[in-house]
Formats: structure tokens, sequence, C-alpha cells
């Protein structure tokens, strides 16, 4: 809020100093009038509809990845399925095994997951 406030008083000062450079009187002009307000709004609404929704998923992701655990069927970005075998936290890569019957393991960074998957999703494509 302090931040439109300040823009706020800012647009009233550059009224009034363009108001004096073409020789008019330097009046009060209500806010509202102001040629800034538009420019304001535009980035009110950038920051509601655009900036703040993509701070909040970033969080969200970051926040699934610190909690990953052992067992956790995971999908990676770049769409391999696996089941996490190694975890540490604080650790920038975790270990996932990829195929049971060869033991197949990868080592990715944490960045690479994708979702972890649910019991429902799980159960909708089956567990292999």
């Amino acid at each position: 809020m302090l931040i439109i406030a300040a823009c706020c008083e800012f647009a009233r000062w550059n009224f009034r100093l363009l108001a004096q450079a073409a020789g008019g009187q330097a009046e009060d002009v209500p806010f509202y009038l102001s040629p800034a307000v538009p420019f304001i709004v535009m980035a009110i609404l950038f920051y509601v509809m655009m900036v703040r929704p993509e701070g909040q998923k970033r969080k969200a992701m970051r926040q699934m990845v610190d909690n990953l655990k052992k067992n956790d069927r995971v999908v990676t970005i770049g769409g391999i399925i696996g089941t996490v075998v190694n975890a540490a936290s604080g650790s920038e890569d975790i270990t996932i095994k990829v195929d049971e019957g060869s033991n197949t393991r990868l080592r990715i960074m944490r960045s690479a997951i994708s979702r972890v998957l649910t019991e429902e999703e799980l159960e909708k494509h089956g567990n292999g």
C-alpha cells in the first residue's frame, strides 16, 4: 500500500509540475483525474493476475519437492515415472528407481521433479 501511496503522490506532483510548465495555475487536481491512474490500475491488475499466482505456484512446488520421502512415486519433467529411493533432506539430488526387475536407479536433481503421484492416480493408471 505504501508503493501505491507513493505513486499517487508522485502523480499529483507531476501533474502540478506540468500545469506550471504550461503556464497554468498549479491547482490541486483530484487524483482520479490524473493521467497516471490508468497506469497504476494496470500495474495492480498485472500484479494480482500474473505475478502473485506464479509466486504461489512456485512456493507450492518448492514445498512439494522439499517434502519428498522414500517410496513416493514421482514423475520427472522428462516424463520418467519412478519411486524415490533416497531423498536426503538438504541435498540437491535424489535417487529414483525406475525398473523393479533390473533395479535400475537414476540420480536426478530435485528441480527435475514435475509432480508426486497420488494414490488415486496410481490406482487409475496402475501401479506399474
